[in-house]
């Protein structure tokens, strides 16, 4: 039955065709954003996973930021120590050398006193940003540590976090070398005394450098892991959220091809009420 009031094949085409053109219309949209979920009402689900990923992946890379600072803070107070170590090995080298009774005493005495007073020096100036992990008061406020964050563990399917911080504790070489005064070499008997005291120095120093050569390089360590963990997070956004390129490629043109096709079986079936005319004439 041919009716003038209602066109079956139309409303088919019709239809066909909005369809058509809203897939068309999803992939020139997943092809100009790079996304095929470009926001929420794409795929809530999938949106909202990815949305906590991404905040997760930024926060990594601010605490990398953050772990990278930590380490030349550390680093710092470590070529500090280092310095320290060395100026100590040349005190117990000169205390050393006053062990006969042809040494000038007086001459070694002096500078040793020169290297006590570049090791007060070096302890002083060995800050990054205020942080001085030589001295007792390590930020100018009382602490005697250095904290910074190292990461923020999610609990999984909730959006609770746990810190955690990787803690640096000071050396004190302020009130365990920089307080320390060597016997005062006057012969060969004060020099023995002085090398052992020097001695005892040497090896608060030595241990001193050593913890924080350690507390860095945890602190490096963390920094590369959570690098390579916000990397790993942006490819796993990228697996939800981004549009294959190839695929929506190939989908662009059959759906053109589709739209094309509809066009035409719309115009078809819009003709078919006019072929009622030729009954009437």
């Amino acid at each position: 039955m041919t009716s003038i009031l209602t066109n079956n094949s139309a409303m088919v085409a019709l239809q066909t065709l909005k369809s058509i053109n809203s897939q068309l219309g999803k992939t020139q949209a997943d092809i100009a954003t790079g996304k095929s979920v470009a926001n929420a009402k794409d795929n809530a689900a999938v949106w909202a996973i990815s949305k906590v990923m991404e905040t997760d992946q930024s926060g990594f890379k601010t605490i990398q930021s953050n772990l990278n600072v930590a380490d030349s803070v550390v680093g710092t107070a470590r070529k500090g120590a280092e310095e320290v170590v060395k100026l100590l090995t040349e005190m117990k080298n000169l205390a050393i050398g006053a062990g006969n009774d042809a040494a000038d005493f007086g001459k070694i005495q002096t500078d040793i006193d020169g290297k006590m007073a570049q090791i007060n020096a070096v302890i002083g100036a060995s800050q990054m940003n205020g942080i001085n992990l030589l001295k007792t008061d390590v930020n100018g406020a009382g602490a005697t540590d250095f904290t910074v964050l190292g990461s923020l563990d999610r609990t999984n399917g909730t959006v609770a976090t746990a810190s955690s911080d990787i803690v640096v504790a000071g050396v004190d070489f302020e009130a365990n070398i920089s307080g320390a005064v060597p016997t005062a070499i006057t012969d060969q008997a004060t020099a023995k005394t002085a090398i052992g005291e020097i001695e005892a120095l040497l090896d608060i120093a030595v241990q001193g450098a050593a913890d924080l050569g350690s507390s860095g390089k945890r602190i490096s360590d963390q920094s590369n892991f959570v690098g390579a963990l916000a990397d790993s997070l942006k490819a796993g956004v990228g697996s939800l959220v981004d549009a294959d390129m190839e695929e929506a490629s190939a989908r662009l043109q059959a759906l053109q091809t589709q739209q094309q096709l509809g066009i035409q079986a719309l115009s078809i079936a819009n003709q078919a009420p006019g072929a009622v005319m030729s009954l009437f004439r």
